[in-house]
């Protein structure tokens, strides 16, 4: 979901910040990318390896087609243009976790380019974020440094098949880059190539960002962050990293081109090591893969598999259920979520009232008892059904809420619960007024204090009534009732 808080460059109005972001995206095949490993995530250590993603001398990778299957979905699900000819390189470097000390990866030739990523705006307006590429290549493994001082290597994430995707500097915010990272999240749920889990690692950014002022003509230092595993803190990390660089700037002291982390116990960024000077990674053409042909039959049946994805989707709500756009898109941010109110859509005659008890009511529920939508036993019938009851005035606020929490418990549909407890709520003046006239009696020094000009004591008066009848009063015939009999 977007969050529209004001930008921190409010602050500074001569400064503007220019942002890329390269998006990592662990995909979520059986076996890994070049060899038939698990691919399952939490195994004990080094249980998931071979001699392929251990590196072992002579042994020879073979690409796992799913892979390119779910890069081709990707680059069409961004409107990126496909290549018809692709290839693989070696990327050397050495590193702990990496143990043939090069990385498969893709270089001059990558199997998507030119996309673009669709956000919302605060103002309303569409912004797309242009992508650089998306490519293909396979993760590293994992070092564990321990409290005793040394480091432990885990190899069970190398060779996970991982697609970079890879944006223009077009962001210029905090907020506009947590839209865009929500954005590519949802879009990798709902193609399904990754389970997109943060904490995992799964889904994965650096940000590349650098300050300047308006005035000037070229690109402020670059500084990247890294290691943010959620998107709180992936916009607190930017707004205070532009800040830092602003003040930086205003001081005449040098940024320096580095990596730097965010520590959110300090609520700052971290330096962890300096890039003075690009690496030299020695790309060559991979010899032991084969140049990869992509025909339009390949593309066409790709294309066919492809779901409605998320911003076609929040259009549709839109234009179908008269929802805003921040409702469309915190429903259509979840698949799950999404496909449980469309279902509930058809069993209710009010769309916009169930989108109101979904967002408030089911999500809180669902934040306040840290479980998932599949953990409740509410239906999208019995959830229809409710919100009929309540649209049509059969039953006031207080005591849907109380039905539906009833309901999330016990499964029971929500007609059986009013039933049984006759919870129709009391719209009857006749009866009201007398139960008002016995409210008014009972409460003299309320009534004296009211006419006194005390006029907040008129929702006291309500609360009696409603206490009265045990909620079910309507509470719009009580407060018509009051205001002619407290007069």
């Amino acid at each position: 979901m977007t969050e529209v808080n004001k930008s921190i460059l409010e602050k500074y109005p001569e400064f503007e910040a220019t942002i890329g972001i390269e998006v990592h995206i662990q995909l979520k095949t059986e076996s890994k990318i070049f060899c038939t490993c698990s691919n399952k995530f939490g195994q004990e250590p080094n249980t998931n390896i071979c001699q392929i993603c251990a590196g072992h001398p002579g042994v020879l990778p073979t690409l796992n087609k799913k892979v390119l299957d779910y890069a081709l979905m990707t680059g069409l699900a961004t409107h990126s243009t496909i290549a018809s000819r692709t290839d693989f390189a070696r990327k050397h470097y050495f590193y702990p976790d990496l143990p043939k000390n090069y990385q498969i990866t893709q270089d001059q030739h990558p199997i998507c380019t030119n996309g673009y990523v669709p956000i919302e705006l605060p103002d309303g307006k569409e912004k797309k974020i242009r992508l650089v590429r998306i490519h293909i290549e396979e993760d590293s493994g994992k070092n564990i440094h321990t409290k005793e001082g040394y480091s432990l290597v885990d190899l069970n994430r190398a060779g996970t098949p991982l697609l970079e995707i890879v944006s223009y500097p077009d962001i210029s915010s905090a907020q506009e880059a947590r839209a865009y990272l929500y954005r590519l999240h949802t879009i990798a749920r709902y193609l399904e190539i990754s389970d997109a889990n943060m904490e995992e690692g799964s889904f994965r950014a650096d940000i590349n960002i650098s300050v300047k002022k308006k005035i000037e003509n070229t690109l402020g230092t670059k500084v990247e962050l890294k290691n943010i595993n959620s998107f709180k803190f992936i916009a607190h990390a930017i707004d205070y990293e532009i800040e830092r660089q602003i003040n930086l700037k205003q001081s005449e002291e040098k940024i320096i081109q580095e990596t730097r982390q965010w520590d959110n116990k300090q609520q700052k960024t971290i330096s962890m090591r300096s890039k003075e000077e690009s690496q030299d990674y020695r790309y060559f053409q991979e010899p032991d893969l084969p140049v990869i042909e992509i025909d339009s039959n390949w593309l066409k049946n790709i294309m066919l598999s492809i779901p409605e994805l998320p911003d076609q989707k929040i259009k549709r709500f839109q234009k179908n259920y008269c929802l805003s756009y921040n409702e469309s898109e915190i429903l259509v941010e979840d698949p799950t979520l999404a496909n449980f109110f469309e279902a509930s859509v058809l069993h209710c005659t009010n769309p916009k009232q169930l989108c109101n008890w979904v967002l408030r009511d089911l999500l809180g529920y669902l934040k306040e008892h840290k479980c998932n939508l599949q953990d409740i036993k509410v239906t999208p019938e019995t959830l229809g059904a409710l919100i009929n009851e309540f649209d049509k005035g059969a039953i006031n606020s207080k005591v849907t809420q109380e039905i539906f929490i009833e309901m999330l418990e016990t499964g029971k549909h929500s007609l059986d619960i009013i039933k049984e407890k006759n919870l129709t709520q009391i719209d009857s003046k006749e009866l009201l007024t007398q139960i008002i006239i016995k409210v008014i009696k009972n409460n003299p020094n309320a009534l004296e204090k009211y006419k006194s000009g005390n006029t907040k004591l008129f929702m006291f008066f309500v609360g009696q009534v409603m206490k009265e009848t045990q909620g079910k009063a309507n509470p719009k015939v009580i407060q018509e009732l009051l205001e002619a009999h407290l007069k």
